[in-house]
Formats: structure tokens, sequence, C-alpha cells
């Protein structure tokens, strides 16, 4: 059953009548299909474009009755505004009590609740930012008057990733299609594809990346409005500008322009759906991703940003190549996912070695902690729960004991002095510790510090600490285990965590990246590509050759780009008058750049200082 806006506009003052009758209609809505859900939640049209267009088209049957319920609307109007928004803000909550109905959640015989739903299932609902900001503040703070204004809007594609604004530029087809290449062991391998035409502003694309000037790119968008790598690389632009809200704007509309060349099969929620990094063309999808969830958890939306994490990684979760599990964890802190974390955690460690990661070697004893501390569980269960976080705490301050200071330096803690004192703890563990976890350390000290500085979190890392010591005291076996650990593994860093530290921009681990990855350019369309890319299309060779031009025509040629000293070369001669005369036209040209610059150059006279009241006539 498909809702739509007008409808459920329509249906709030006869709900309101029907007040007794709501029960019962929580019960029939229980069947509805899950499709269903994201689209009654919405409630503003956003979902329902083509009705939107076209508010007065209803079914014949139903013309009348609607009529008078509209009637019955204008009425209480005048009663007041809040009626509206006290029914939506109820159908939310109502939706809020169903989401999980139709077998998604079962109860086992210890009445634990188990989610039967794949680990990295992506729900509908929860990639739109505007659920969660209704949820901490009301519909009514989070709509105001948006309602009223779209019923007016032009039809715009229905899509799940982002919503269509009326501000950008009509969308056309834009050259890039998704293919599915295989279908192996029930899960679908797929790949976008650029066509001819798109390749050739592609090629445009590259030129104006390497004139360093992002005005070319604004004109080649002013021409191809939703070419994604530009989308892309002027979106950096901006955001280094600090205009935040533009940079986000652009990376949204390369979520549009991706997702309308999805493949008719291809699901953002199933799970099952991969695409190769390899491939060029199928990176601009997983940037945007990221990018969009970094916006997002800057907003204040945690929750959304934590379901666009999981779908990056279902693309991709055997490779992981923009390295989201270094994040995972935070997003699920900050959300209050904390079972989602520790299921993550349970059913990844004997295959990928989370532990072996700092974020979640301190991220997932943290959740437990914070799951014991919620008031639904019985005491033996939040008795198990600290029990398990303690130990598992205090196996990451054995394994990497580099965090603690630096942790406690960001949340401006001092610590006691047998921890300052003691050498374990010290400024040695930071500085034998590899250049690689070198890396990692910062960058989760970096990012989480916010979530431990809570007094209770800090009380309980103090008694687990001074656990730590005991065991380091009476020189047990663990301890000195987990250091042969850490001088054998952690030697390089493979490079998608180099390329997660670049996209993350977290001062403290850039700082701690190696020479070979600042000494080359990063792009942002394209940050540290794989070694091993697979090339669909190649850019046609340039007719000039930049590599043979000297020192002075590389300058020449970056104040007049159309400047070439050495002019067409010549293949067919290496005697000395051929070089002569390649010589004295590359004088002559060079002379001819310098007057036409000369020419160029305008003085701008100044103020004449006996006339300062303007315009006088010459005596």
């Amino acid at each position: 059953m498909q809702i739509t806006s007008e409808e459920l506009e329509d249906d709030l003052p006869s709900k309101e009548e029907r007040a007794d009758t709501r029960l019962k209609e929580h019960g029939v809505a229980e069947r509805n299909d899950e499709e269903s859900v994201p689209e009654e939640r919405e409630g503003d049209g956003q979902r329902n474009g083509e009705e939107a267009e076209r508010p007065d088209q209803t079914p014949v049957l139903s013309n009348k009755p609607r009529k008078k319920k509209k009637k019955r609307k204008t009425k209480k109007a005048s009663a007041g505004e809040a009626l509206e928004d006290n029914d939506l803000e109820d159908i939310d909550s109502l939706l809020e009590k169903i989401e999980d109905t139709n077998g998604i959640l079962q109860e086992t015989q210890s009445g634990v609740i188990v989610d039967s739903r794949p680990l990295l299932y992506v729900e509908h609902r929860n990639l739109n930012p505007e659920n969660e900001l209704k949820r901490y503040f009301g519909a009514r703070a989070v709509l105001g008057d948006q309602r009223p204004r779209q019923r007016q809007r032009q039809y715009v594609r229905s899509t799940w990733l982002t919503v269509p604004k009326n501000t950008w530029p009509r969308y056309s087809k834009t050259g890039i299609a998704m293919q599915l290449v295989e279908t192996r062991r029930g899960v679908q391998y797929f790949t976008f594809e650029h066509h001819r035409e798109y390749q050739q502003v592609q090629f445009k694309f590259l030129d104006a990346v390497e004139s360093m000037d992002p005005n070319n790119i604004v004109l080649l968008l002013q021409m191809n409005p939703y070419h994604v790598d530009s989308l892309l690389q002027l979106s950096d632009v901006c955001r280094m500008q600090e205009d935040q809200e533009m940079a986000r704007d652009l990376i949204e509309r390369v979520l549009y322009s991706l997702e309308c060349a999805f493949h008719p099969v291809f699901s953002l929620t199933s799970g099952s759906c991969r695409l190769d990094y390899r491939r060029p063309e199928n990176r601009a999808f997983f940037l945007a991703l990221f990018k969009h969830l970094m916006f997002l958890e800057k907003r204040g939306c945690p929750r959304t940003a934590l379901e666009f994490c999981k779908l990056i990684l279902s693309l991709d979760p055997e490779n992981d190549p923009l390295c989201v599990l270094l994040m995972i964890d935070f997003l699920s802190l900050r959300a209050r996912e904390y079972t989602f974390l520790t299921r993550m955690f349970e059913e990844w460690e004997s295959h990928r070695n989370l532990s072996q990661l700092p974020n979640f070697a301190f991220s997932v004893p943290l959740a437990y902690f914070f799951l014991s501390q919620q008031e639904e569980h019985s005491e033996m269960e939040s008795s198990q729960t600290r029990e398990r976080a303690a130990r598992l705490i205090q196996l990451a301050l054995i394994m990497f004991p580099s965090v603690l200071m630096p942790l406690l330096d960001h949340c401006s803690v001092q610590p006691d002095a047998r921890v300052a004192s003691h050498s374990f703890f010290g400024l040695n563990a930071q500085i034998s510790q590899p250049p690689a976890l070198n890396q990692l350390t910062s960058l989760y000290v970096g990012r989480t510090h916010s979530l431990w500085k809570d007094p209770a979190v800090m009380a309980w890392l103090e008694t687990n600490v001074h656990e730590v010591l005991h065991l380091v005291d009476i020189r047990d076996p663990l301890v000195e285990e987990c250091e042969l650990k850490r001088k054998m593994r952690y030697q390089s860093a493979p490079r998608n965590i180099y390329r997660h530290v670049i996209l993350s921009e977290m001062k403290e681990a850039t700082a701690a990246l190696p020479l070979e990855v600042t000494s080359q350019p990063v792009m942002g369309f394209d940050p540290l590509p794989p070694l091993d890319s697979i090339i669909s299309y190649t850019r046609p060779e340039r007719t000039n050759h930049p590599s043979n031009e000297s020192t002075l025509s590389l300058f020449f040629r970056s104040l007049l780009p159309n400047f070439n000293l050495q002019g067409d070369i010549r293949h067919d001669g290496d005697d000395e008058a051929g070089a002569g005369q390649d010589l004295n036209q590359g004088v002559n040209r060079l002379m001819a750049a310098m007057r036409d610059m000369l020419a160029n150059i305008q003085f701008q006279e100044p103020p004449r200082d006996d006339n300062p009241e303007g315009d006088g006539d010459w005596d």
C-alpha cells in the first residue's frame, strides 16, 4: 500500500476525530510492507514528486468524500495550526513502534531480542537526515512551512540517498550507466560505465585540473552540471574556502546523479551488491558517500551517518577501499547503537581480527560499559556486561599502551602519580611503536576523545588502568606476548588506511603520514588510486610534451597557457640546421609572447590630489 503526501495530509483531521480507533489502525499498519514505511514517514512530498505536481488528480470513486474532508479540514484550520503538527508527530511515533515488525526482531528463550537481519542491512528511512532531526527536535521545528511549498515544485525523480532541490539544474542524461557484471554465490557485482560523450567531458575535466584554476572547473560545470568528478573537486575547493553549505550541496548533486544511473536490480539495502573500487568509474560513488557522511556527522546526524557508513562497507566489505572500519565504531557510539557495534565485533572478530585495530580494541569495551549502565537490563546481565567490558579494556591497554596518555591529554585529565611515573604508559610507549601503529592510534584519539570525557567513563578507565599496572608489575606473560605482537605487526599501513586518513583530515593522523604519501599530489576526486587499477579507457596523448620544455618556457606557460616555445616537435631532423631553425623560431615566439604580455598590461592612474571634487574644465 502506497501512501501519498496528499492522502496523509487529508487523513490527519479524520484520525483526530477517530482517536479511539487508533489502536485498531495500528494492527492494520503492521501488515504493510517495509517499502511503504519510508513513504509514509516522509509525509512532505519528498518521495512523491509526481503526485506533488498534480495535487488535484484523485481517484474518481473517492472524489466526493475527499472534498468533504477538505471542507472539514478548512474549518478546523482556523482553530490553530498545532493539530496538523501534533498528528504528524503521532504518526512518526506510531511508525517508530512498528518499524521492527514482520519477523525482523526475534526473541530467544532467554528473553534476549536478537536482530535476524544481515549485519550490514541498510534501512531507507535511516538514509534521510530529516527523520533523525525530527526525532530530536520534532516535525514542526524541522519542516516548518516547507510542506505547502513543495506541492508546487517541479517533477523530480524519487531518490533515497538525497532529496533533489529546486535550485539544482534540471537533470538530463549524463552519459553514466550501471551494468551488472556477474553474480557469484548470491552476490551481484556491478560497475558504472562512461559513455563516449562523458569520456570527452572527463578529458576536459582533467585538463581543467592540470590548469590549477578552479574557474575552469566552474566553466565545465556550467556546460555539464552533473559531471561527478567536477562536483567532487569543486566541493573540496568550497570546503577549503569555508563555504560548507555549497560543498555539501555539490556532494548531494553527485549522489543524485549517480543514483539516477543505478541498474534496476541494484539495491542499497540488501547488502549483497558490490562495486569494485579498482575501476575508476566506481570511485566517485564511494568518495561521495564518504564525504556525505562526514557532513552528516558534523551536522549532528550520527545515526544517518552510521547508515551511510554501513552502505559504503557493504559495497566492498572484503577490501574496504576507504577503510570505514576505522570510523564505524565512532559513529556507532555517537548514535548510541551499542548493540550493533558489539554484534559486529562478535561476528567479524574471528575472520577480520578487529581487536588488532586500536579503535575496535577501545570502542567495543566502551560500548559494553554503556550497555551495562542501561536500566532495562537485569542486575545479572549488567554484571556480566561490566565484567566483559573490564576484561576487554584491560586487554586493549596492554596491547596499545600508547593510547592512554594522548587520550587523557585530549580530555584535559591529569593522571595520578603512579600512572604518570610508570614506564609502561610513559613516553617510551609512544616512541617505540611502529609508524603504522602511530597513525592508527593518533586517528582514534583525535576522533573519539570526546566520548571518553564522561566522569563515569573516566572513573571506570582509571580502575582498569591500575589493574593493568598490577599485571605489568607481576610480569604477566600476556604483557610480553602483546609487546612481541606490536613489534612484528604494524610495520607498514596498507594504502586504504592512508586514503582514509587523507579523507578524514584529522590533523593528528595526517601529521603521521609517511613521506612517500605526502610527497605525491593528492586529488580530491581520486585520492591515492589503487596500484592495480582496472582501466577501461585512457586519455589521449597531448600534442605537446611539457617534459621537454625549459624552465623559462614553463614560466611563460604559467602566464600564457597557449604559449609553446618549441612549437611542433620535429621528428625527421637531428641535423644542426634543423636545430638552429628550431632555436630561432623558439626565440621569436618568446619575444612575441613577451610583447603580447607587455601590451596587455594596463596601469591605473592614481587619483589627482589637486582636484578631489571630480571633473573640471581644462585651462
